[in-house]
């Protein structure tokens, strides 16, 4: 058996311990954490995968992460990918959950942020490449860009959940 994930239901309530493989084929709900990196200006980090990546080769992305672990919470799934993938310690702070349909299959999405401090220090299995953009630049290119599409509906669910409400005038 492969990476083991907890199937859960349309509510994030756990079903059973199943293959992350076999919840993917069969298009059963688990849970993803994924992480939006800012340095001490503000700036968003951005990636892209590796072209020999199983999933998304050379696409890029404005969240790391992955599914998470048997009885791990989304935090704590965040703060391991972020050490996974980037190579820092940070405390993960949740910003928004939300049902993705995902293009691979469904699953649940717990978003996250963390200031990064440190200098990072990117696997080669996930970052091919990496820059630090304004959220404006950002916004641009998630719309004109060769990115992961669940990164695109989650990048508007962020802006969404997390723009102020502007008066009328």
């Amino acid at each position: 058996m492969g990476e083991l994930v907890e199937r859960v239901d349309e509510q994030d309530r756990v079903l059973e311990i199943v293959d992350r493989g076999a919840a993917i084929r069969h298009g059963w709900l688990h849970r993803v954490a994924t992480i939006v990196c800012r340095d001490a200006a503000g700036r968003i980090l951005v990636h892209r995968r590796p072209d020999d990546a199983s999933r998304f080769p050379g696409k890029l992305n404005w969240m790391l992460g992955g599914a998470a672990d048997v009885g791990e919470s989304y935090e704590e799934a965040a703060a391991r990918e972020l050490a996974e993938e980037l190579g820092v310690q940070a405390d993960p702070h949740f910003v928004l959950k939300f049902l993705c349909a995902g293009v691979i299959s469904p699953y649940w999405l717990g978003l996250h942020e963390a200031v990064i401090e440190a200098p990072v220090q990117p696997d080669p299995g996930e970052v091919a490449w990496y820059d630090w953009l304004h959220d404006r630049e950002l916004e641009d290119l998630v719309h004109q860009q060769d990115f992961v599409p669940d990164a695109r509906e989650a990048f508007d669910r962020y802006r969404a959940f997390t723009q102020p409400i502007r008066p009328l005038s």
